[in-house]
């Protein structure tokens, strides 16, 4: 028995691609990714994933709305028998009647040790410009279950980075995700698979 994942993403999909990679290193064994749903249908991680035979969906959220979006979402999430959900590099706050449906059942990647740097307003290069500017030594990345609150929910897994003198927000970025995001998120993305595929089992033992 496997957990099928859905991986909701917005732009080039390199997180997507650190899990693809992991089902071929057979890191990510007990999990397998079927789909793929994008914010944006310019979204390079549609290509990553159609190229490793990943159903690739795209829902133009900026364009038919956020509600139209999740609802859209979810009826393909239900179709498609998804047990879990990764959030990488998704760039949308999921609505709290959108969490509950899938409850404990949805992780996120963000790339600080969170509590700092999180929460609403706090993404992608912004989470870096802030490291920098505040002048932390260390910063890092996070796997935390979603919940309704922006970066709030229980963390499962953190990793530091070590910050240095000449880091440009870009290249702490991808220092971020190399050393961090892209161990983190497929070793998480195993270990919630494992669970589920335990309580799958389990519901289906005659008493």
């Amino acid at each position: 028995m496997t957990a099928r994942i859905a991986v909701l993403v917005s732009g080039g999909g390199t997180n997507l691609q650190a899990l693809l990679d992991a089902q071929q290193k057979g890191i990510l064994v007990s999990g397998r990714v079927v789909l793929v749903v994008s914010t944006r249908e310019d979204a390079y991680a549609l290509t990553r994933a159609r190229q490793a035979g990943v159903k690739a969906v795209a829902f133009p959220r900026k364009t038919m709305g956020a509600a139209a979006f999740e609802k859209e979402t979810l009826a393909l999430l239900a179709q498609e028998g998804i047990d879990l959900i990764i959030l990488a590099g998704f760039l949308s706050i999921l609505s709290p009647s959108f969490v509950r449906q899938y409850e404990n059942r949805i992780i996120n990647v963000h790339p600080a040790l969170i509590p700092a740097f999180s929460g609403k307003g706090y993404y992608g290069l912004k989470v870096h410009e802030e490291a920098l500017k505040r002048g932390v030594a260390i910063t890092g990345a996070t796997v935390h279950l979603v919940n309704e609150e922006a970066d709030g929910g229980p963390i499962l897994l953190q990793k530091a980075v070590r910050v240095k003198k000449n880091d440009t927000p870009q290249s702490l970025q991808k220092r971020v995700m190399e050393q961090a995001e892209w161990v983190l998120l497929p070793k998480a993305a195993e270990s919630m698979s494992k669970k589920i595929c335990t309580e799958k089992e389990k519901q289906h033992v005659p008493q």
